[in-house]
């Protein structure tokens, strides 16, 4: 699946979501470090989206999920940081197009809006699918300005 770190984090409204997810990559012996939020009390999905966008900028293979309740603001946050590319996903099949069509390295879930089953079966497919590259290449590489 992942032989590298993966990094998480989320905003409190997806405090929940991000620390079943947690608990599932441990029990599938994936190494993930967890970048908080660390409790339910209010925090701003801005300041969890600017620790992984900067670890992902000084490292553009490492992969992430970012997790708040609509997964938008995370991901416009995110998107801010040089060689990022946070989809926001619902469904397996979007991760699995964010992945094969734009190499996406983070993975942003709606936690108001997905089931824990769900979320699963969406990072399954975020981790478990490669970027197709060739006529994507070219597009992915026009991202960045």
């Amino acid at each position: 699946m992942i032989e590298q770190q993966l990094f998480i984090a989320s905003d409190h409204a997806g405090f929940q979501l991000k620390n079943h997810l947690v608990e599932y990559f441990l029990h599938h012996h994936i190494n993930v470090k967890d970048f908080g939020t660390h409790s339910n009390e209010s925090t701003d999905y801005p300041d969890y989206a600017h620790i992984i966008g900067t670890s992902i900028s000084e490292n553009p293979n490492q992969l992430a999920i970012l997790i708040c309740g609509s997964g938008n603001g995370i991901a416009m946050a995110a998107n801010k940081h040089p060689h990022v590319r946070a989809a926001l996903c619902w469904t397996p099949q979007i991760a699995e197009l964010a992945k094969q069509h734009n190499n996406a390295n983070v993975l942003c879930l709606p936690a108001r809006f997905v089931t824990t089953v769900e979320a699963e079966a969406i990072v399954e497919a975020f981790l478990n699918t490669t970027f197709e590259g060739g006529r994507h290449q070219k597009r992915v590489e026009k991202i960045n300005l």
